[in-house]
């Protein structure tokens, strides 16, 4: 093995601890997002969009007169969090915090049906 080969074995819990801290950071952003805007609980593009403007504006970016393919390049280059990443973490917090599902969860599981059948005694 040669020096450099142990160095980089030796860095590569900081590359877990990073992605690890960037996902937490990620599951934040969405979890207040969803708390300002439920309608987004039921909209994974939506919620991208919403992520990446204000990842945008962070950047000292002006969302308004952002290219198209500038932001391509920009998303390539990992410098806006990844769609699957946001979609990965909206369904994590999703599944261990109830209140944020969205009313398609809800249509899906069946969840006002048996609400509406109990109400009406059917």
């Amino acid at each position: 093995m040669q020096k450099n080969d142990r160095l980089d074995n030796n860095n590569s819990h900081c590359d877990v601890a990073n992605k690890t801290n960037k996902r937490m950071k990620t599951k934040e952003k969405i979890k207040n997002l969803l708390k300002l805007l439920p309608e987004l609980r039921d909209n994974d593009d939506r919620l991208c969009c919403h992520i990446w403007f204000r990842e945008a504006e962070k950047q000292g970016i002006d969302p308004f007169e952002f290219k198209f393919t500038d932001f391509l390049k920009a998303y390539s280059k990992h410098k806006f969090t990844s769609a699957p990443s946001i979609k990965r973490a909206r369904a994590k917090l999703q599944e261990e915090e109830p209140a944020f599902r969205g009313k398609k969860y809800h249509l899906r599981k069946g969840t006002y049906q048996k609400d509406w059948r109990e109400i009406t005694g059917v």
